[in-house]
């Protein structure tokens, strides 16, 4: 048993030496100066009691009990305990990427059954294992898209999330692939539609009609799939983080993309398959890994080397905990919630501006900016900005009676002196 010991200044001056270097700061003067810090500004150091009453008393300075009424792709909802106790244990939790053929049997259970799940919430034939998140997984579909089309052009629709379309420009602008954003697509030929339903103001969208051979690709809400049919595309992608996963500080999530049976073989990531062994029980294999582990990088579908597993199996977990009936709880809760809020905000004066909505809705109050901070000094977090004056407020299963009424009756002192 060896324990660890800090580098000793002649450790230091040995390792330096055998490299022809006598400082430190010589070291690093590849480093403009100006990009150095003079200082770091550090106090002297504490022995471990004292560091810790001094991060309990900074801790006391956080204000934490606001009501959250935000979301735009991240969602306050509620996790059963269970999940993280299970994830924590030491058979799953771990930073390896499981994309190797000998992996668990329990993994790749897991791995089968996530996909089964997104099959079933999208009514698509095929999902992957998962990929970063729900950004990277538009970007990805597209990718696909262009392989499966030949088409080197894209039409996004100017109503998806702001975060999916700064991802999907990066990915595009490294593969060199036109992008078109706006309202309608003209008649060119275009690789695919992109769209989002909800969109990024909480309304609920139709899937949109093809105008040739491109492919459809639905950005989807899966929560808001336990209330509405999915859309009928040839491409669906999305987010799990409303499935069991904290906000933590807007990471990490795990995205996924499911498509038709007929483009399984340019599907991004990790897809599991489930088969029999030699004496005949069930077995789990990794199967169609069409990515630059396994063939060459040109050839790859995906340069993607996480597929977040550990946050897949959270989702999985979630979805087994509450089974349909559960799911559709939640759902019904969240909906019956927002409805409740946006309709009393609208008999108050303000201008609700949704027809059809799941959970979240743009309303217009006025100025944007006055009223959240009003809600704020009354410990409420009552949306995001959208422009100077509307707010997108994001309303889920564990806003209580008393927040929601709470938000009213604060937004009704605002409505009477309308600011």
């Amino acid at each position: 048993m060896y324990n660890f010991e800090a580098l000793s200044e002649n450790d230091r001056k040995e390792m330096l030496s055998s490299i022809g270097v006598d400082s430190v700061d010589k070291l690093f003067n590849i480093i403009p100066q100006e990009a150095k810090m003079a200082t770091l500004n550090l106090d002297d150091g504490c022995d471990e009691l004292l560091a810790q009453q001094t991060l309990k008393n900074l801790s006391q300075q956080n204000k934490t009990d606001y009501s959250c009424f935000m979301g735009s792709g991240a969602r306050n909802r509620y996790i059963p305990s269970l999940i993280n106790d299970i994830a924590s244990r030491f058979e799953f939790l771990s930073c390896y990427t499981p994309y190797q053929a000998e992996i668990s049997q329990g993994s790749l259970q897991s791995m089968y059954e996530f996909q089964s799940l997104i099959c079933t919430l999208t009514n698509q034939d095929v999902s992957n294992a998962s990929v970063y998140d729900g950004a990277s997984a538009s970007a990805e579909a597209i990718l696909m898209a262009v392989r499966l089309t030949k088409k080197n052009k894209v039409f996004v629709y100017d109503d998806i999330n702001d975060n999916y379309l700064e991802v999907i420009k990066t990915y595009l602008w490294a593969n060199d692939i036109e992008l078109v954003v706006g309202k309608e697509p003209s008649n060119d030929e275009f690789c695919a539609q992109v769209y989002q339903t909800p969109n990024k103001y909480g309304e609920l969208i139709e899937m949109p009609e093809k105008k040739g051979k491109e492919l459809i690709i639905s950005i989807v809400d899966l929560m808001s799939l336990a209330l509405f049919e999915p859309p009928n595309s040839d491409i669906t992608v999305g987010d799990v983080q409303s499935f069991g996963i904290g906000l933590n500080f807007g990471g990490a999530y795990a995205g996924f993309i499911a498509c038709k049976d007929a483009y399984k073989r340019q599907l991004s990531g990790r897809i599991c398959g489930k088969t029999v062994d030699k004496n005949g029980k069930t077995a789990y294999c990794l199967t169609l890994q069409a990515r630059e582990q396994h063939i060459r990088r040109e050839k790859a579908t995906s340069n993607i080397c996480s597929n977040q597993a550990l946050v897949a199996f959270c989702a999985n977990l979630y979805l087994r905990k509450l089974g349909k009936t559960g799911l559709l709880n939640i759902a019904q809760k969240s909906y019956d919630n927002a409805h409740k809020l946006a309709y009393a905000l609208s008999e108050n004066g303000f201008e609700l501006e949704n027809k059809e909505f799941f959970d979240e809705f743009t309303i217009n109050v006025g100025y944007s900016e006055k009223f959240l901070a009003f809600m704020k000094e009354n410990n409420i977090l009552a949306g995001i900005k959208i422009d100077n004056q509307r707010i997108l407020v994001s309303v889920s299963e564990i806003n209580t009676e008393k927040e929601i009424e709470n938000y009213i009756k604060n937004a009704k002192k605002l409505s009477l002196n309308r600011i």
